[in-house]
């Protein structure tokens, strides 16, 4: 992950060597640098060194800052947006893939409309959840033709989801008889070269 942080506080020049920026100095003109969480999960920031952060949601993670600058600094706001959310959607949708999010905080409605809907033969009872979590890979059913959804821990999606969209009966058996046609044509093309063959 890369996570963008920025601290503020009524003092500017409190907050100063907490705000870095690529090339130097703290003007305009830069861009603020952006803290790549490493191997171990840890993020090395400006006079407090090495933190982990592996585990942690954005929310918690700004909550700690706050505590640990709370020592230096007079009332600091922490601000931290990840810099590459990213989320796949695959299966039965318009335009599957991978999307980079601005946005943290996309339900699962909202980032199957960026794939551009369900397509007609997407199961909407039975979409698939795969959620990373260190080790663990969760996979959760969800319905969402069901309004629970809205109350559900997994309404929005976390870094890295991947949501899968089953195919209806319909299309599976259209899968089938497809593949079963090419079959008949092809068994039909070498009978025929046979039967041309031996005369």
């Amino acid at each position: 992950d890369i996570l963008n942080i920025t601290v503020s506080a009524r003092e500017p020049d409190a907050v100063k060597v907490y705000n870095l920026y690529q090339g130097g100095g703290q003007t305009t003109s830069t861009k603020p640098i952006t803290y790549l969480v490493d191997n171990q999960g840890d993020i090395t920031f400006p006079e407090l060194g090495k933190i982990k952060v592996s585990g942690m949601t954005t929310n918690q993670l700004k909550e700690d800052l706050t505590i640990r600058l709370n020592v230096y600094i007079t009332n600091p706001i922490v601000t931290i947006r990840l810099e590459n959310f990213r989320v796949s959607i695959l299966g039965e949708v318009k335009s599957p893939g991978p999307y980079n999010l601005e946005n943290e905080k996309v339900s699962i409605p909202e980032a199957l409309a960026m794939a551009g809907d369900l397509t007609i033969q997407g199961k909407r009872k039975n979409i698939l959840l795969l959620r990373t979590t260190g080790d663990k890979v969760e996979s959760i059913r969800l319905d969402l033709t069901d309004k629970s959804l809205f109350k559900s821990p997994y309404f929005y999606l976390a870094q890295n989801d991947i949501v899968y969209v089953e195919p209806n009966k319909a299309k599976v058996n259209s899968s089938a008889i497809g593949t079963t046609s090419s079959l008949i044509s092809i068994a039909s093309a070498l009978l025929s070269l046979v039967l041309i063959l031996t005369r």
